[in-house]
């Protein structure tokens, strides 16, 4: 079974990435709009409770968080991903970090770049215009994380909630 970290944006933020996510990301209709904190990872199904009962202790140690988003950049040229830029802070990378460390000890397929993706697997020409269109568009957006869930996979593809985690229970 595949299994995933993210956190969620508030609502207007996933209806400002949707609106382009529409046009842009052919994974639109399988996830919302996230920040991923772990990528996804396979474990059997009968391990989801033990996952869940070891993210609610990474849950406890980290205290609720400013979010802030910023501006439209890309990870081009290593890939056609257009993306809005999520600023780390000390608690999203403490978050990261104690998502990659102990019981969830993986090696990184990438450096952590937290962000909300609004396009991918684009020609390199569409890559070009559409970026260039979004750098123009002003955008600032702020909220407080206090949550973040353990998704799983579904046949289809898809993915849904498995848990929901509150941040800093004992902070």
């Amino acid at each position: 079974m595949k299994f995933g970290i993210v956190i969620f944006p508030s609502k207007s933020m996933q209806d400002k990435a949707n609106s382009f996510r529409k046009r842009y990301d052919p994974h639109y209709a399988l996830i919302p709009p996230h920040i991923t904190l772990k990528s996804p990872f396979d474990a059997a199904e009968e391990k989801a409770k033990e996952i869940a009962q070891e993210l609610d202790k990474v849950s406890d140690k980290i205290k609720p968080f400013i979010l802030k988003i910023g501006k439209v950049s890309s990870f081009a040229p290593v890939n056609n991903v257009i993306y809005f830029k999520v600023e780390k802070t000390p608690e999203l990378e403490a978050l990261n970090e104690k998502l990659h460390t102990g019981y969830f000890a993986q090696e990184r397929d990438y450096t952590f770049v937290p962000h909300i993706t609004l396009g991918q697997d684009m020609s390199d020409g569409e890559h070009a215009d559409v970026l260039g269109q979004l750098r123009m568009i002003e955008f600032h957006h702020e909220q407080i994380v206090d949550r973040f869930h353990l998704l799983y996979q579904l046949e289809d593809g898809s993915w849904t909630v498995y848990e929901t985690f509150q941040l800093g229970k004992d902070c």
